[in-house]
């Protein structure tokens, strides 16, 4: 089997119309999600301590960084004044 890269494999992915779609639908999420896995690996703290300071289970934390559930705005609020951040729609 041979192995390529993520950068790769993404842009084979890409080339296949529904899943281009599909992608830009879901970019917003995935950036903003992004972000606040960059700040908190910035801010050195573990899913388990931002969860703990949260007052959220490490496992819903989890499932937010991943992608697999659409948060709540409270939740999403949460987590943003967890990390020191402002959260501004634009």
């Amino acid at each position: 089997m041979k192995m390529i890269t993520h950068k790769k494999f993404k842009a084979e992915l890409l080339r296949d119309p529904n899943v281009r779609k599909a992608y830009e639908e879901l970019k917003f999420e995935f950036e903003i999600i992004k972000a606040i896995i960059r700040v908190r690996a910035q801010k050195k703290l573990t899913q388990r301590q931002l969860a703990q300071k949260i007052g959220v289970a490490q496992s819903a934390l989890a499932r937010f960084e991943s992608g697999r559930v659409n948060p709540t705005l409270s939740f999403l609020k949460k987590v943003t004044h967890g990390l020191g951040l402002t959260l501004t729609v634009k």
